[in-house]
Protein backbone atom coordinates (compact mmCIF):
# COMPACT_ATOMS: atom_id res chain seq x y z
CA UNK A 1 0.00 0.00 0.00
CA UNK A 2 1.54 3.30 -0.94
CA UNK A 3 1.57 5.83 2.06
CA UNK A 4 1.89 9.09 1.69
CA UNK A 5 4.72 11.91 2.89
CA UNK A 6 2.55 12.67 5.78
CA UNK A 7 1.71 9.20 6.62
CA UNK A 8 4.64 8.43 6.80
CA UNK A 9 5.56 10.86 9.26
CA UNK A 10 2.70 9.98 11.38
CA UNK A 11 3.74 6.12 11.79
CA UNK A 12 7.08 7.07 12.23
CA UNK A 13 6.02 9.10 15.02
CA UNK A 14 3.76 6.16 16.58
CA UNK A 15 6.61 3.52 16.13
CA UNK A 16 8.55 5.74 18.64
CA UNK A 17 6.04 6.40 20.85
CA UNK A 18 5.89 2.94 21.17
CA UNK A 19 9.37 2.08 21.33
CA UNK A 20 9.74 4.95 24.50
CA UNK A 21 6.44 3.34 26.11
CA UNK A 22 8.13 0.25 25.96
CA UNK A 23 11.23 1.68 27.06
CA UNK A 24 9.46 2.80 30.22
CA UNK A 25 7.47 -0.49 30.59
CA UNK A 26 10.81 -2.73 30.64
CA UNK A 27 13.53 -0.98 31.84
CA UNK A 28 12.46 -1.34 35.98
CA UNK A 29 11.90 -4.79 35.26
CA UNK A 30 15.29 -5.70 33.08
CA UNK A 31 17.13 -3.30 35.67
CA UNK A 32 15.80 -5.81 38.59
CA UNK A 33 17.30 -8.19 36.78
CA UNK A 34 20.75 -7.42 36.09
CA UNK A 35 20.99 -5.73 39.72
CA UNK A 36 19.86 -9.79 40.75
CA UNK A 37 23.12 -10.98 38.64
CA UNK A 38 25.29 -8.17 40.09
CA UNK A 39 27.04 -8.15 43.23
CA UNK A 40 25.59 -5.91 45.47
CA UNK A 41 28.77 -4.45 46.60
CA UNK A 42 29.75 -3.25 43.16
CA UNK A 43 25.42 -1.94 42.84
CA UNK A 44 26.10 0.13 45.58
CA UNK A 45 28.88 1.91 44.07
CA UNK A 46 26.45 3.22 41.42
CA UNK A 47 25.90 2.77 37.64
CA UNK A 48 24.68 -0.57 37.20
CA UNK A 49 21.78 0.32 33.98
CA UNK A 50 21.97 -2.54 31.31
CA UNK A 51 24.57 -4.88 31.98
CA UNK A 52 25.82 -6.58 35.15
CA UNK A 53 29.44 -5.12 35.77
CA UNK A 54 30.12 -7.80 38.47
CA UNK A 55 28.38 -10.79 37.67
CA UNK A 56 27.28 -13.23 40.24
CA UNK A 57 25.23 -15.73 41.08
CA UNK A 58 25.13 -16.07 44.74
CA UNK A 59 22.02 -13.94 45.17
CA UNK A 60 20.48 -16.44 43.80
CA UNK A 61 22.16 -19.20 45.66
CA UNK A 62 20.25 -17.37 49.30
CA UNK A 63 17.69 -17.23 47.71
CA UNK A 64 16.93 -21.23 46.35
CA UNK A 65 17.97 -22.05 49.67
CA UNK A 66 15.98 -20.35 52.21
CA UNK A 67 12.96 -22.83 52.80
CA UNK A 68 10.22 -20.35 53.36
CA UNK A 69 10.44 -18.89 50.08
CA UNK A 70 10.22 -22.47 48.62
CA UNK A 71 7.55 -23.07 50.45
CA UNK A 72 5.85 -19.89 49.90
CA UNK A 73 6.03 -20.62 45.54
CA UNK A 74 4.10 -23.79 45.98
CA UNK A 75 1.69 -22.20 47.99
CA UNK A 76 0.86 -19.68 45.23
CA UNK A 77 1.29 -22.15 43.03
CA UNK A 78 -1.74 -24.50 44.41
CA UNK A 79 -3.69 -21.11 44.96
CA UNK A 80 -3.39 -19.82 41.28
CA UNK A 81 -4.09 -23.16 40.09
CA UNK A 82 -7.26 -24.00 42.30
CA UNK A 83 -8.48 -20.42 42.07
CA UNK A 84 -8.14 -20.00 38.77
CA UNK A 85 -9.98 -23.16 38.02
CA UNK A 86 -12.72 -22.66 40.66
CA UNK A 87 -12.95 -18.97 39.31
CA UNK A 88 -13.15 -19.45 36.05
CA UNK A 89 -16.05 -22.51 36.26
CA UNK A 90 -17.88 -20.74 38.31
CA UNK A 91 -18.11 -17.58 36.78
CA UNK A 92 -19.08 -19.34 33.54
CA UNK A 93 -21.76 -21.10 34.71
CA UNK A 94 -23.38 -18.44 36.35
CA UNK A 95 -22.85 -16.63 32.93
CA UNK A 96 -24.51 -19.08 30.93
CA UNK A 97 -27.54 -19.23 33.61
CA UNK A 98 -27.84 -15.35 32.94
CA UNK A 99 -27.87 -15.81 29.01
CA UNK A 100 -30.48 -17.73 28.91
CA UNK A 101 -34.13 -16.56 28.28
CA UNK A 102 -36.59 -17.53 31.06
CA UNK A 103 -34.11 -17.99 34.39
CA UNK A 104 -36.59 -16.39 36.91
CA UNK A 105 -35.45 -13.26 38.36
CA UNK A 106 -32.45 -12.69 35.99
CA UNK A 107 -33.17 -9.11 35.78
CA UNK A 108 -32.77 -8.55 39.71
CA UNK A 109 -29.98 -10.52 39.65
CA UNK A 110 -28.06 -8.73 37.23
CA UNK A 111 -28.67 -5.34 39.00
CA UNK A 112 -27.56 -7.00 42.03
CA UNK A 113 -24.40 -7.98 40.63
CA UNK A 114 -23.96 -4.87 38.28
CA UNK A 115 -24.05 -2.48 41.86
CA UNK A 116 -21.63 -4.46 43.44
CA UNK A 117 -19.15 -3.41 40.92
CA UNK A 118 -19.54 0.36 41.63
CA UNK A 119 -19.59 -0.21 45.35
CA UNK A 120 -17.73 -1.83 47.64
CA UNK A 121 -18.90 -2.81 51.18
CA UNK A 122 -15.03 -1.97 52.63
CA UNK A 123 -12.25 -4.02 54.32
CA UNK A 124 -13.63 -3.97 57.72
CA UNK A 125 -17.00 -5.46 56.69
CA UNK A 126 -15.41 -8.08 54.38
CA UNK A 127 -13.27 -8.92 57.44
CA UNK A 128 -16.07 -9.20 59.75
CA UNK A 129 -17.61 -11.54 57.22
CA UNK A 130 -14.74 -13.96 56.50
CA UNK A 131 -13.74 -14.40 60.41
CA UNK A 132 -17.81 -15.07 60.34
CA UNK A 133 -17.39 -17.96 58.08
CA UNK A 134 -14.55 -19.30 59.67
CA UNK A 135 -11.89 -18.53 56.86
CA UNK A 136 -9.01 -16.72 58.99
CA UNK A 137 -6.19 -18.81 58.52
CA UNK A 138 -7.73 -20.83 55.79
CA UNK A 139 -6.32 -21.44 52.58
CA UNK A 140 -9.62 -21.08 51.28
CA UNK A 141 -10.18 -17.50 52.33
CA UNK A 142 -7.82 -16.66 49.27
CA UNK A 143 -9.96 -18.60 46.64
CA UNK A 144 -13.82 -18.28 48.35
CA UNK A 145 -14.04 -14.42 48.07
CA UNK A 146 -12.78 -14.57 44.32
CA UNK A 147 -14.77 -17.21 42.75
CA UNK A 148 -17.69 -14.96 41.10
CA UNK A 149 -16.46 -11.71 38.60
CA UNK A 150 -19.10 -9.58 37.88
CA UNK A 151 -16.74 -8.42 34.72
CA UNK A 152 -15.70 -11.31 33.53
CA UNK A 153 -19.43 -12.80 34.40
CA UNK A 154 -20.57 -9.91 31.77
CA UNK A 155 -17.91 -11.11 29.21
CA UNK A 156 -18.80 -14.70 29.70
CA UNK A 157 -22.37 -13.50 29.45
CA UNK A 158 -21.78 -11.47 26.46
CA UNK A 159 -20.26 -14.28 24.46
CA UNK A 160 -22.67 -16.93 25.24
CA UNK A 161 -25.56 -14.90 24.31
CA UNK A 162 -24.17 -14.58 20.48
CA UNK A 163 -23.61 -18.15 20.23
CA UNK A 164 -26.42 -19.50 17.64
CA UNK A 165 -29.70 -20.48 19.45
CA UNK A 166 -29.87 -23.41 17.00
CA UNK A 167 -26.88 -25.24 18.97
CA UNK A 168 -28.86 -24.94 22.20
CA UNK A 169 -32.52 -25.89 20.54
CA UNK A 170 -30.82 -28.25 18.56
CA UNK A 171 -29.03 -30.14 21.44
CA UNK A 172 -32.80 -29.89 23.59
CA UNK A 173 -34.28 -31.80 20.45
CA UNK A 174 -31.68 -34.79 21.08
CA UNK A 175 -32.15 -34.91 24.67
CA UNK A 176 -29.19 -32.32 26.13
CA UNK A 177 -30.30 -30.87 29.59
CA UNK A 178 -28.84 -27.59 30.58
CA UNK A 179 -25.47 -29.12 32.01
CA UNK A 180 -24.91 -30.74 28.52
CA UNK A 181 -25.52 -27.73 26.69
CA UNK A 182 -23.15 -25.89 29.09
CA UNK A 183 -20.26 -28.56 29.09
CA UNK A 184 -20.32 -30.10 25.80
CA UNK A 185 -21.28 -26.83 23.31
CA UNK A 186 -20.86 -23.87 24.99
CA UNK A 187 -17.73 -24.46 26.85
CA UNK A 188 -15.79 -25.94 23.93
CA UNK A 189 -16.60 -23.27 21.80
CA UNK A 190 -15.55 -20.44 23.98
CA UNK A 191 -11.80 -21.03 24.54
CA UNK A 192 -10.51 -17.89 24.07
CA UNK A 193 -12.73 -16.33 26.02
CA UNK A 194 -11.03 -19.08 28.81
CA UNK A 195 -7.97 -18.90 27.76
CA UNK A 196 -7.97 -14.97 28.19
CA UNK A 197 -9.81 -14.45 31.73
CA UNK A 198 -7.95 -17.77 33.03
CA UNK A 199 -4.72 -15.62 32.56
CA UNK A 200 -6.39 -12.46 34.24
CA UNK A 201 -7.08 -14.31 36.86
CA UNK A 202 -4.68 -16.35 37.35
CA UNK A 203 -2.32 -13.05 37.37
CA UNK A 204 -5.17 -11.33 39.76
CA UNK A 205 -3.79 -14.40 42.08
CA UNK A 206 -0.40 -14.34 42.08
CA UNK A 207 0.20 -11.01 42.43
CA UNK A 208 -2.28 -10.43 45.21
CA UNK A 209 -0.17 -10.18 48.57
CA UNK A 210 -2.85 -8.18 50.60
CA UNK A 211 -5.22 -10.92 51.13
CA UNK A 212 -2.55 -12.90 52.83
CA UNK A 213 -1.81 -9.97 54.48
CA UNK A 214 -4.82 -9.41 56.34
CA UNK A 215 -6.20 -12.95 57.32
CA UNK A 216 -3.29 -15.08 57.24
CA UNK A 217 -1.08 -15.33 60.45
CA UNK A 218 -0.18 -19.14 59.64
CA UNK A 219 3.55 -18.48 58.03
CA UNK A 220 2.59 -22.15 55.95
CA UNK A 221 0.37 -20.33 54.32
CA UNK A 222 1.98 -16.89 53.20
CA UNK A 223 2.29 -17.25 49.45
CA UNK A 224 5.18 -16.07 47.97
CA UNK A 225 3.74 -12.47 47.03
CA UNK A 226 3.20 -11.65 50.40
CA UNK A 227 6.78 -13.02 51.67
CA UNK A 228 7.98 -11.21 49.12
CA UNK A 229 6.61 -7.82 50.54
CA UNK A 230 7.81 -8.98 54.01
CA UNK A 231 11.00 -8.93 53.08
CA UNK A 232 11.26 -5.95 51.30
CA UNK A 233 9.12 -4.21 54.57
CA UNK A 234 11.48 -6.15 57.18
CA UNK A 235 14.86 -7.37 58.16
CA UNK A 236 13.96 -11.25 56.33
CA UNK A 237 16.89 -10.57 54.37
CA UNK A 238 19.16 -10.59 57.30
CA UNK A 239 17.96 -13.58 58.19
CA UNK A 240 18.50 -15.07 54.91
CA UNK A 241 22.24 -13.83 55.27
CA UNK A 242 22.66 -15.36 58.90
CA UNK A 243 21.47 -18.92 57.28
CA UNK A 244 23.37 -19.03 54.82
CA UNK A 245 26.86 -18.48 56.16
CA UNK A 246 25.70 -20.32 59.55
CA UNK A 247 25.27 -23.32 57.77
CA UNK A 248 28.45 -23.61 56.57
CA UNK A 249 30.40 -20.87 58.76
CA UNK A 250 34.26 -23.06 57.85
CA UNK A 251 34.02 -22.26 54.35
CA UNK A 252 35.73 -18.83 54.26
CA UNK A 253 35.18 -18.67 50.44
CA UNK A 254 31.36 -18.82 51.30
CA UNK A 255 31.81 -15.70 53.89
CA UNK A 256 33.73 -14.04 51.76
CA UNK A 257 30.89 -14.05 48.92
CA UNK A 258 28.72 -13.09 51.04
CA UNK A 259 30.08 -9.95 51.61
CA UNK A 260 28.98 -9.16 48.33
CA UNK A 261 25.40 -9.46 48.77
CA UNK A 262 23.41 -6.28 50.07
CA UNK A 263 20.07 -6.23 50.97
CA UNK A 264 19.05 -4.49 47.64
CA UNK A 265 20.62 -6.96 45.31
CA UNK A 266 19.00 -10.20 47.54
CA UNK A 267 15.77 -8.41 47.55
CA UNK A 268 15.99 -7.91 43.27
CA UNK A 269 16.84 -12.04 43.39
CA UNK A 270 13.84 -12.58 45.36
CA UNK A 271 11.49 -10.60 43.46
CA UNK A 272 12.72 -12.11 39.95
CA UNK A 273 11.94 -15.29 41.22
CA UNK A 274 8.37 -14.41 42.32
CA UNK A 275 8.07 -13.08 38.98
CA UNK A 276 9.44 -14.45 35.99
CA UNK A 277 7.05 -18.03 36.68
CA UNK A 278 3.65 -15.85 35.71
CA UNK A 279 5.59 -14.02 32.97
CA UNK A 280 6.21 -17.25 31.30
CA UNK A 281 2.75 -18.21 31.07
CA UNK A 282 1.93 -14.81 28.37
CA UNK A 283 2.89 -16.61 25.48
CA UNK A 284 1.06 -19.50 25.32
CA UNK A 285 -1.92 -17.20 25.71
CA UNK A 286 -1.22 -14.90 23.63
CA UNK A 287 -2.77 -15.71 20.91
CA UNK A 288 -6.34 -15.86 22.63
CA UNK A 289 -6.15 -12.26 23.48
CA UNK A 290 -8.01 -10.72 20.47
CA UNK A 291 -10.60 -13.62 19.92
CA UNK A 292 -10.88 -13.71 23.77
CA UNK A 293 -11.79 -10.21 25.72
CA UNK A 294 -12.36 -8.23 22.36
CA UNK A 295 -15.32 -11.20 20.54
CA UNK A 296 -16.78 -10.98 24.21
CA UNK A 297 -16.84 -7.78 24.91
CA UNK A 298 -17.48 -5.31 21.48
CA UNK A 299 -20.31 -7.79 20.17
CA UNK A 300 -22.28 -7.22 23.21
Amino acid sequence: MHLSSGDRVLQFCIYIVLVILAFVTLYPFWNSLIISLNSGTDTSLGGVTFWPRDFTMINYKIVFRDERLLHAFLVSVLRTVIGTFLAIFCTSIFAYAMSRRGVAGKKFYMIFCIITMYFSGGLIPFFLVCRALGMMDSFWVMIIPGLISVWNMIIFRTFFMELPEGLEESAKIDGANHFSIYFRIFLPLSGPVVATLSLFTAVGHWNDWFTATIFINNPDLIPIQTLLNQILNSNIVSEQLAQASGGNASALDALDRLKSVTTKSLSSATMMVATLPIILVYPFVQKYFVKGVLVGSLKG
